[in-house]
């Protein structure tokens, strides 16, 4: 009887550490996440951006990073035959200011699409999460509010290492959110129909705001 349990009792104990990943296959585990997240890429057909108008907001925050994800965006669009005095670029402190500053140039009316771009790389506490969370949503909800595509530009990495994975070389994410300006601003025009384009671009308008408030409505409300 006892031989029987000490035979279950190892039996079990080998089912664990069969089920149970070494350190080194872990590790390697991890790493080969991490090569596949910066290898990713999306594939894109022949765009043609002649036409589109991308406004750039970018953060000053981790300068150097988000400096190089912005080249890589601009040499996506110069492929894509965006003009160069069709590229409106801008900049804000940091992450959290970017969906405000895009839903200013969303609704300025000069742009067909928006390239946010920032890096956001995780410290001791939880201000990386809240920072993260409310960026991406604030941006999301700029697009969805005002029919102007706003490409998510923003690396949430855990490290420097995963940064420059991803920001450098032939794994440069911004060239990805150059195109995908590009493709947004197009399906954009096609929905909505091609409207007149404004003379300068930018948050400024070429035309004069008119004071509406001597014209009154006979009703309360949107029509």
């Amino acid at each position: 009887m006892i031989t029987r349990a000490l035979l279950l009792v190892a039996l079990a104990a080998s089912s664990v550490v069969g089920f149970a990943p070494s350190g080194s296959r872990a590790f390697a585990v991890k790493q080969s996440s991490l090569k596949m997240a910066a290898d990713s890429e999306v594939s894109f057909s022949n765009l043609d951006g002649s036409d589109v108008r991308v406004g750039i907001i970018r953060t000053r925050w981790n300068d150097e990073h988000v400096t190089n994800l912005v080249n890589g965006a601009r040499s996506a669009l110069k492929e894509c035959n965006v003009k160069e005095e069709n590229i409106f670029e801008t900049e804000v402190p940091g992450s959290f200011e970017l969906p405000l500053a895009a839903r200013f140039l969303a609704l300025s009316g000069t742009v067909d699409a928006i390239i946010c771009a920032g890096v956001l790389i995780k410290g001791d506490t939880m201000h990386f999460e809240y920072i993260c969370d409310a960026t991406c949503k604030g941006i999301m909800n700029v697009g969805l509010q005002t029919s102007v595509p706003c490409v998510l530009g923003v690396l949430t990495c855990l490290t420097e290492e995963q940064v420059i994975a991803r920001s450098t070389g032939d794994h440069n994410h911004g060239v990805d959110w150059g195109k995908t300006a590009v493709e947004m601003a197009l399906l954009r025009n096609e929905a909505m129909g091609a409207k007149a384009k404004k003379e300068k671009m930018g948050f400024g308008s070429a035309e004069p705001v008119k004071d509406g408030s001597a014209e009154k409505k006979s009703r309360v409300g949107f029509f």
